[in-house]
């Protein structure tokens, strides 16, 4: 793609005046401002008419065979992509209202997209679902994706389903790390691109900024501008001016209609159906997501399934679902270019073509991003192994974590040393962390051990991957969060103030071993005020030795039931991440030591009972013990330390296959 080779700025009062082309503030004032950019093919850079409707730039991915494919106007299929926390969903969930797809007085809960319980106890979206909507006689596929950059493998193989994205720019931050990362993927794929500046309602929005920001975005990954539309997600409005919002969300769904084509068919070839997204039901079995794009797929209809070395094999559709308001709806036909919802294949996988039986051809597959970072998961071997947890072999854990290959594309697993330990890769450590969370909420035992990055090496030079940081932060807590991020080898790129609201953007690109356990050291060190958020950048040279903890561990002494007694005493050494009365065994980690190097500490101690008349009862007072939850456990471990994860506890202690370092 390139960008186009002049820009037609509408106006009213001079349609027929005309200006070089090394005028650039023109085209940043008036591409993303109150007035509406069309792209023009002629050279001369004029002044046109003001539009009455939307014109838009629409990116076309280039194409082999033109003549046969046609376009299918009464369907739009559209992602909804950004960086984390800048509105998808609560955009999504006004949608979905004000297209009537619920009664008038039908109870709907907030975020009504994020269906899965982790989802919604963090607030972020890490699946991504599929709906629709209808409007004006089109039919709208929406599909919500997550927008933390470890979840970024869901919305690569999304882009597959989906002409154009719905790309949401929070109103004050402006693009982020994620923002780029979705919005080079798109463009790859020659998506167009409506840009949603969102949270338009916020006091120290800067919706100019942004504007100019994502104008230079577009322009640094060589791409042509698209249509802008100012929303509020939350009060479900939309306008073509920041100061000029509809009462409703039509604006931006005029700019869907009229801005993102139409799906490209080939409405009389062979079936062609690429299976991007896999869910399951207990009474249905494996159900394939994806869209048609050659053909038509018949309920009941006997295909040939392909992987991209052309071995094939041979199934029926037993059933055949459409997306329709936020159902899916049985169907017998489904035409090329809708999205549906396939069953009757149980063996489907990721990233395979379902074909006509005869003369059906696979399409390319899905290709995701390497991943950068590995933890090794292990049967678990504490005294309290069994306790607990329902799965506790290591032929459990291989399944389960087999089994997790087939819907998460980004995600890798390699046997380990041992035959119980295996080596677990994905994107970031919350998109491991996800995993573990999900697998002991259904039961499972084991020990996962530290986050270790994945390096490469090419000829004698070591190289690590290097991820991009952005750190917001208030004014007072700069300094501290500066020298913190310089400790761990990150080297800044930008620092600038954020509105008025006195909060410091700073840009850093830190390598990835430097941000292992870096949430919760910023969040001490800005008082709990700082977000952090980072996404992948490239393989850069070994940045040298990174420390990631100054302070040892607190390690129970021997197995037995913490006392009151034992632990006002503990307690002077350092913080304590147990209370009394809780089951502790030999080599398991009870606090933080206030020093360097390792403690060991019996909590388990009892008063002694002689002589009770003549020692006075002393009342024992205790600091409240550290609750550390997973994500921060898996932060605070190091190479010698183990997490224990059962499916009512989580407990950390030294690993006993490696060499203690204990005082």
């Amino acid at each position: 793609m390139s960008m186009a080779s002049s820009f037609c700025i509408p106006n009213s009062t001079s349609p027929n005046k005309t200006y070089p082309l090394s005028t650039p503030f023109l085209l940043k004032k008036h591409l993303f401002g109150t007035t509406l950019p069309c792209l023009s093919t002629k050279v001369p850079l004029k002044l046109c008419s003001l539009p009455t409707s939307i014109k838009c730039a629409v990116t076309e991915a280039p194409s082999e065979k033109k003549s046969q494919l046609m376009r299918r106007s009464d369907i739009r299929n559209i992602a909804i992509v950004a960086h984390v926390d800048h509105g998808k969903t609560t955009l999504v969930d006004s949608m979905l209202k004000q297209a009537k797809v619920f009664r008038d007085n039908q109870f709907v809960q907030e975020r009504i997209m994020d269906s899965n319980d982790i989802e919604r106890e963090r607030g972020i979206t890490i699946l991504s679902k599929n709906t629709s909507i209808t409007y004006k006689d089109t039919k709208v596929n929406i599909i919500d994706t997550p927008g933390h950059s470890d979840f970024g493998g869901e919305v690569e193989r999304i882009l597959n389903m989906v002409e154009g994205v719905l790309l949401v720019v929070d109103s004050v931050e402006g693009p982020m790390p994620q923002t780029r990362f979705v919005l080079k993927k798109a463009l790859e794929f020659g998506h167009a691109v409506v840009v949603v500046v969102n949270k338009i309602d916020r006091p120290s929005a800067r919706p100019e900024f942004v504007v100019n920001s994502t104008f230079e975005l577009f322009i640094e990954l060589n791409a042509t501008d698209e249509q802008v539309i100012y929303a509020s997600g939350i009060k479900g409005k939309a306008g073509l001016s920041p100061e000029n919002l509809a009462e409703d969300l039509g604006p931006l769904f005029e700019a869907v209609i009229r801005c993102i084509p139409g799906p490209k068919i080939n409405k009389d070839g062979a079936l062609q159906m690429l299976a991007t997204n896999i869910d399951y039901e207990e009474h249905k079995g494996r159900i394939a997501i994806g869209r048609v794009h050659a053909g038509s797929l018949r309920r009941g209809m006997d295909v040939k399934i392909c992987t991209s070395e052309d071995a094939c094999r041979f199934g029926r559709v037993s059933e055949l679902f459409v997306f329709e308001k936020f159902n899916r709806v049985p169907a017998e036909t489904v035409e090329a270019g809708d999205i549906c919802a396939v069953c009757g294949i149980d063996d489907i996988q990721i990233g395979e073509t379902i074909a006509d039986k005869s003369e059906g051809k696979p399409l390319p597959s899905i290709k995701v991003e390497e991943p950068t970072v590995k933890m090794s998961f292990s049967v678990n071997t504490s005294p309290f192994v069994g306790r607990e947890g329902k799965y506790v072999t290591s032929r459990n854990l291989r399944d389960r974590l087999y089994r997790e290959l087939e819907r998460n594309l980004a995600m890798k697993v390699e046997d380990g040393e041992t035959a119980d330990t295996f080596i677990v890769s994905g994107r970031g450590t919350l998109h491991i962390t996800i995993l573990i969370e999900n697998m002991r909420r259904e039961g499972y035992e084991f020990m996962v051990g530290p986050p270790k990055v994945i390096n490469k090496r090419e000829g004698d030079r070591l190289l690590e991957p290097y991820e991009i940081a952005t750190v917001e932060v208030p004014e007072e807590h700069v300094g501290s969060v500066v020298e913190l991020l310089g400790k761990r080898r990150g080297q800044m790129i930008d620092m600038q103030g954020l509105g008025s609201e006195g909060t410091t953007f700073l840009r850093y690109k830190i390598p990835t071993r430097g941000l292992l356990g870096l949430r919760n050291s910023i969040l001490t060190a800005s008082r709990g005020t700082a977000i952090l958020n980072t996404v992948f950048e490239s393989y850069g040279p070994w940045a040298g030795d990174i420390s990631t903890r100054d302070l040892g561990s607190l390690v129970a002494f021997e197995d037995g039931t913490s006392t009151s007694y034992a632990l006002m005493s503990s307690q002077d050494r350092g913080q304590l991440f147990i209370g009394p009365g809780v089951d502790v065994y030999k080599g398991q980690i009870v606090g933080i030591h206030q020093r360097s190097g390792d403690l060991a500490l019996n909590v388990c101690k009892k008063k002694a009972a002689t002589n009770v008349r003549s020692n006075k009862e002393v009342t024992v007072v205790l600091d409240t013990a550290i609750d550390f939850s997973l994500d921060d456990c898996i932060e605070y471990i190091q190479e010698d330390e183990l997490v224990e994860v059962t499916p009512s506890s989580i407990r950390m202690l030294k690993n006993p296959k490696a060499s203690r370092k204990t005082r």
